[in-house]
């Protein structure tokens, strides 16, 4: 198992990290345990979370997901875990979160509120690394940051982050950091696959300046890059259910990860997967690892079957050549995910 940092701060976590949004509608208790067993017996330390978990984000169901978290890391040494969650993003943004009455922002009371939630569900004393699922277009970001810098100071959060995060966004947090003097984010949590390489546009630059890790979510674009939307008849996965769905921006998001140009692209990756006798979703967390500036690739499933193809990319290092392939089809098909 590769090992690496996270951003500037103490945290030595493993190259694939455990997200677990899944827990709660795509499965159950007791296989989200087994995934989470088998994840930490390969090695895996870094678990990620949130309090808004599991998705799609649900009034009745909200930090059921954290609460199930928690009791599994009552099974482990709690010191051997680096444990990750969020506050739920602004209501401004780009959907009303259903927790807080739909009230939600990044300011000093709702991220003092979310911490104690997260803290008592995950049935822990601190946080390692607290990070902002979304930013807040009202509140200034000077408030949000000595909020986080506060919880920081008490000892309850370790470090902080950010996530769906803009290259505007992450240096303006991080110069106010300076200026002010306080916590900066370490990390920044946002969508990065081959179907998704935007990240390489502007903000893999200011990471790498400024020592900032990412921590790419959705390495198979949801899993679109398993190639089984590509077949002919798919009766599961989400985006098949989010296709026909009766809330518009759930359409949006599918018509986003499954398209025309995302499945023209997916379909060379498959194509170079046999190729170089890999499975296409080894191949595709793989890729979201060999970069300088990621620190921990977030995987999920449903199942621990589906686990094993993502925690066969933990000791993979692509080559060159396999690299140069890779960006002959972004650069032949531009921005399939838009």
């Amino acid at each position: 198992m590769q090992y690496r940092y996270i951003g500037k701060s103490g945290l030595r976590v493993s190259s694939i990290a455990m997200g677990t949004m899944t827990f709660g509608t795509q499965c159950d208790e007791k296989e989200a345990f087994k995934i989470m067993d088998m994840a930490y017996e390969r090695g895996i330390n870094l678990f990620d979370t949130a309090e808004l978990y599991p998705v799609p984000p649900s009034a009745k169901l909200a930090g059921l997901t954290e609460e199930w978290v928690g009791k599994w890391l009552k099974t482990k040494p709690r010191d051997s875990i680096i444990l990750a969650t969020k506050v739920a993003g602004a209501a401004n943004g780009w959907f009303v979160p259903p927790i807080r009455h739909g009230l939600t922002a990044i300011d000093r009371f709702h991220i003092k509120r979310a911490i104690e939630g997260s803290l008592k569900r995950l049935q822990t004393d601190y946080i390692d690394l607290y990070q902002m699922h979304w930013p807040d277009t009202v509140v200034p970001i000077e408030e949000s940051l000595v909020a986080f810098d506060e919880l920081v100071k008490e000892g309850k959060v370790r470090y902080i982050g950010t996530s769906n995060d803009s290259a505007y966004g992450l240096t303006k947090a991080n110069e106010t950091s300076k200026r002010l003097g306080i916590s900066r984010f370490e990390s920044i949590q946002n969508n990065f696959s081959l179907n998704n390489p935007r990240f390489l546009d502007e903000l893999a630059d200011v990471c790498r300046q400024e020592s900032i890790s990412l921590l790419p979510y959705s390495p198979i674009a949801g899993g679109v890059l398993s190639g089984k939307y590509n077949q002919q008849f798919v009766d599961k996965g989400r985006y098949a259910t989010y296709m026909s769905d009766k809330n518009g921006r759930v359409r949006a998001q599918a018509a986003r990860f499954v398209n025309e140009k995302s499945l023209a692209s997916t379909a060379k990756y498959l194509e170079l997967s046999h190729e170089i006798g890999m499975h296409p979703v080894t191949l595709a967390v793989a890729y979201s690892k060999n970069f300088d500036f990621v620190a921990s690739t977030i995987i999920g499933t449903t199942s621990v079957e589906q686990l094993k193809p993502s925690l066969d990319a933990m000791d993979i290092d692509l080559s060159a050549e396999t690299m140069s392939k890779i960006a002959g089809i972004q650069k032949e098909i531009m921005y399939p995910m838009g």
